[in-house]
């Protein structure tokens, strides 16, 4: 990465640090992580926390703040896409009463963009604005499978993290799986991400057709997929046809 050089981009820099596995750092730490001096991240720090988009805990760590929060909410396309969808997520988490997610591509990751989270059902790693590879789950099956080629070449090139035994880290056995997706219209990623769970993903289609997002439901592993695999490609069906798609 380029050394930043406005104070937008290092400020950026300094936010961009910020992970699901690390939520909250400590000056030494955002100065070590963005390669920004420490007297540099005082400053933008301290403006951050001014401006609400860093938060200081208790404990002396910075956080992400809650205008950095209200901000993602409003982008326009996870916007208008969670507001059509959420009745149908809800739908399908009734029905199946386990973890229920959205999610969208962006570049070579997929980004949750809403999750219905049953109390009873299998923990999952992920949670709304976190991200993850492509390659690893069911939604990034189905996005990758989906996605103009020389993204499907450029995450092939790898590196493909692994997981778990069980995550794809060979290009022939992605390829493989890629055209399981498109030809059977939905992904099941098995125990890639923890030897504790799969997920069942299915495509969500635009007006135009065009794959905008994918929906899953993450099961515990062993679970049968009879019941499930026809609830959530119906419930892809089912907010495609409110996005504009005719079959």
């Amino acid at each position: 990465m380029t050394t930043p050089k406005s104070v937008l981009e290092r400020a950026f820099a300094l936010l961009a640090v910020f992970t699901v596995d690390r939520s909250a750092m400590t000056l030494s730490e955002l100065s070590r992580r963005s390669g920004l001096p420490l007297s540099t991240t005082h400053r933008l720090v301290a403006a951050l926390v001014e401006l609400r988009a860093l938060t200081r805990n208790a404990d002396g760590r910075y956080s992400v703040g809650l205008r950095l929060l209200e901000l993602g909410a409003l982008s326009p396309g996870s916007l208008d896409l969670r507001d059509r969808a959420l009745p149908f997520l809800e739908d399908l988490y009734e029905v199946t009463r386990h973890n229920v997610q959205l999610a969208v591509r962006d570049g070579l990751d997929v980004v949750y963009v809403e999750r219905i989270s049953a109390r009873d059902a299998v923990n999952v790693v992920t949670r709304v604005g976190s991200r993850m590879p492509l390659h690893c789950t069911g939604v990034g099956l189905v996005l990758l499978a989906a996605a103009p080629a020389h993204v499907q070449e450029e995450v092939l090139a790898g590196p493909l993290r692994r997981f778990t035994p069980k995550t794809l880290v060979r290009p022939r056995d992605l390829r493989e799986a890629l055209a399981r997706v498109r030809r059977d219209g939905y992904a099941i990623s098995d125990r890639q991400i923890e030897m504790i769970t799969y997920s069942v993903a299915a495509p969500v289609r635009d007006a135009s057709g065009e794959v905008v997002a994918s929906v899953s439901v993450v099961v515990p592993a062993g679970t049968g997929t009879d019941a499930v695999v026809p609830a959530v490609r119906a419930c892809g069906l089912t907010i495609s046809r409110v996005l504009g798609w005719m079959t």
